[in-house]
């Protein structure tokens, strides 16, 4: 097969609601906007070399074993449900995003394994890779096709919603801290910060209705906010700071990416953006990025 590329787009939550735990499964019902940004792993699919045996990825910077990477689930994944039989793989993965971030790089890096697997071998349809896509975690289906979505049920269940009609700014604050999502959402358990059902779907509608004309962030600012932010902050006391920094920089607003610690700030403005970013350069770590978002900027070809 001919050497594939492709690449794996970091998503901010353009607010994000927490509901009760599933009997089902135990995942957390939610509500959220996921936007697809500029910052982007870059992966390459080849064919592996003489003698192995099994997929392998590579991706150098990421703690744990291989093939407990993401990304090499998705691939075995893909194999299982198609009947797929190439011979073995490997993936390279140029990390860009941070890990443990709150950007859903892991998770862009599965759904980006799933593209190109779908493409060498010319099996499965947008919809298997979705079906497989939530079995992965909840912020993979979201990031089959890079864009913008309203994801309910675990971010499972999507509904398109326009791009951005005029381009904000998007300020990416790194901490040093690294967090579990796992532990965010227990921490989030603990402090009773779920949702009854009935708030949830309003805000799933209040959400879909603020962007359904492809405004760049809702008029009303109590939808740009981050239930799992309390929890994060609880366990990640020092992102309390990085919160005001973002704020003291000029953010229209400033939230928790995801499930942290990454800390985002909202600018009417992409200059806005890179101007605060500029005057941040000295912080300890400095930004990770500025970036348009919106209107043609912001979203590299996936």
């Amino acid at each position: 097969m001919r050497v594939l590329h492709a690449l794996a787009p970091a998503k901010i939550n353009l607010g994000l609601f927490l509901g009760p735990t599933r009997a089902g499964d135990g995942r957390h019902e939610l509500v959220t906007v996921m936007q697809s940004i500029s910052l982007a792993d870059e992966l390459t699919l080849e064919p592996g070399p003489a003698g192995s045996v099994e997929d392998e990825v590579l991706c150098p910077g990421v703690p744990g074993a291989p093939r407990d990477n993401l990304a090499a689930a998705a691939l075995r994944a893909f194999r299982a449900s198609t009947g797929w039989d190439a011979r073995p793989l490997r993936l390279r993965i140029e990390k860009r995003i941070p890990v443990a971030a709150g950007l859903g790089g892991g998770s862009a890096d599965a759904a980006a394994a799933l593209r190109l697997a779908r493409q060498a071998s010319g099996l499965g349809d947008e919809r298997l890779l979705l079906e497989l896509a939530a079995e992965l975690g909840a912020d993979v289906p979201g990031q089959i096709s890079p864009g913008r979505w309203l994801a309910t049920g675990a971010g499972e269940r999507l509904q398109a919603l326009p791009d951005p009609g005029s381009p904000f700014g998007v300020l990416v604050l790194a901490s040093t801290a690294g967090l579990s999502t796992a532990e965010v959402y227990a921490e989030a358990d603990r402090l009773g910060l779920q949702r009854p059902l009935r708030l949830l779907r309003e805000r799933e509608q209040e959400l879909s209705a603020a962007f359904e004309h492809g405004a760049a962030l809702p008029a009303a600012s109590e939808l740009l906010h981050n239930d799992l932010q309390r929890a994060a902050v609880s366990l990640c006391p020092q992102m309390a700071d990085t919160l005001r920094r973002a704020r003291a920089a000029g953010a229209d607003l400033e939230m928790v990416s995801g499930s942290g610690p990454t800390v985002l700030g909202l600018f009417s403005r992409p200059a806005q953006a890179e101007l605060a970013a500029g005057a941040l350069q000295d912080l300890d770590p400095a930004p990770i990025c500025a970036t348009p978002v919106g209107a043609g900027f912001g979203l590299p070809r996936a």
